[in-house]
């Protein structure tokens, strides 16, 4: 066998990596042309549009919030792969039927089943995690968030380009094709020898309260408050973006292939990102990767809201994905490394459930703020979440300077 395949842990790492690619691909597909989706839909309003645009990003994150920690929970009983094929299966199924939605509340209604049943990410990281040794975590959730980020690259590209020449309600079947396909390719190669802990045999409700003892811990907390934090600072610009490249484009033809090329080329430095800064950080330590990174993103969005041009905006987003790439492996690892052997599982859960909280209030904030300032100042929006969470971690670390703690 090659070097990438000579260990159990390495084959799985491969499969997943390819799983995820197909997985995010397929939902990345959909956000370039949401907003004109919504417009299709009967809604004409640009406010209306905005807001529609916000409730429908952030309605799946209000259900996975609570679904989240039922679903690490199980992983960690049941085993993880099985977590996996849900996801992915699951959301083949809901993205498929988004393609008969006839109006927006049957949309919002299938956004909030997507939030229930998928959650690949989450599942994904979680077999990783538990099978990969722990002096190469970093390295391993480098490589998975480089996958991820690729496939919000490559998604966004393909999906404004299918949604400009075939339509949009074909483009959400496609979706569902790449989430069955990667669903089926870790059903057939990915091996889990797994074995639940004793601590994982109890019931669901013996479960739900772990969770919640868990919350009390200094460690995790702030780690899931940082998550919280920047993810809101990510989701507060990444649905109104389509909306301002149509600003500075116009709505003419060709403005989905556009927000696919900038919305792509942001993930592909993502992807790039994830993968260098995850080397960095099992060197050098997470912590100062996640402090650099933070400060970085934050300092970053100020430009973008003086962008006159799509290369413009172009160019910033990319810059602003590199650094976001390490902000997001940084904190995945230093979650690894204080998750108790045999619940990464619970711990990833409620990582979830602290990104869908983010997941619902960045859209939401995205979308109150163009609806009252404007669409440029979402960007002022993102650099104060970034720049909150940036002091925060900066406070961390000057707080566990000489303690040790891998997450402060």
């Amino acid at each position: 066998m090659n070097a990438l395949t000579d260990a159990p842990w390495k084959r799985n790492l491969a499969v997943i990596w390819m799983g995820e690619l197909l997985a995010i691909s397929g939902f990345s597909l959909i956000m370039p042309f949401l907003p004109y989706y919504v417009q299709e839909l009967g809604v004409r309003d640009p406010r209306q549009v905005a807001l529609w645009t916000g409730m429908l990003t952030s309605a799946h994150a209000v259900a996975m919030t609570v679904a989240s920690p039922f679903w690490g929970n199980l992983a960690d009983r049941y085993g993880r792969k099985l977590m996996v094929e849900r996801a992915m299966f699951g959301g083949a199924f809901v993205l498929a039927l988004m393609g008969f939605a006839q109006d927006v509340y049957q949309l919002l209604a299938l956004r909030l089943l997507q939030g229930a049943l998928t959650g690949t990410v989450v599942a994904a990281t979680t077999l990783v995690a538990s099978s990969v040794p722990r002096e190469r975590i970093g390295s391993a959730v480098g490589l998975l968030q480089m996958a991820i980020y690729l496939g919000a690259s490559l998604g966004p590209a393909l999906g404004g380009v299918l949604a400009d020449t075939v339509g949009y309600r074909p483009t959400f079947w496609v979706t569902a094709g790449l989430l069955f396909v990667a669903g089926v390719s870790v059903h057939v190669w990915v091996h889990e020898a797994f074995r639940p802990p004793p601590q994982a045999r109890g019931s669901q409700r013996e479960g739900w309260k772990e969770a919640l003892r868990s919350l009390w811990k200094p460690a995790l907390a702030s780690m899931l408050l940082v998550r919280a934090l920047s993810r809101i600072g990510l989701r507060t610009v990444d649905p109104m973006l389509p909306l301002f490249v149509q600003e500075l484009q116009g709505a003419g033809t060709g403005v989905a292939s556009a927000t696919g090329v900038v919305v792509g080329a942001a993930a592909a430095a993502g992807a790039v990102g994830a993968a260098l800064w995850g080397r960095v950080g099992d060197r050098l330590g997470h912590r100062r990767v996640l402090a650099a990174c933070i400060c970085l993103s934050a300092l970053l969005y100020l430009p973008q809201f003086f962008a006159q041009n799509v290369g413009q905006i172009l160019a910033l987003q990319v810059l602003t994905g590199l650094v976001n790439g390490g902000l997001l492996t940084s904190i995945t690892s230093l979650l690894a490394q204080i998750s108790p052997e045999g619940r990464e599982g619970l711990v990833y859960g409620l990582d979830s459930s602290a990104t869908s909280v983010a997941n619902f209030l960045g859209p939401m904030l995205g979308a109150g703020v163009v609806a009252w300032w404007g669409v440029r100042s979402v960007f002022l929006a993102a650099a104060g979440a970034m720049g909150a969470s940036a002091a925060f971690v900066l406070w961390l670390l000057a707080r566990s300077n000489g303690r040790g703690d891998p997450a402060a």
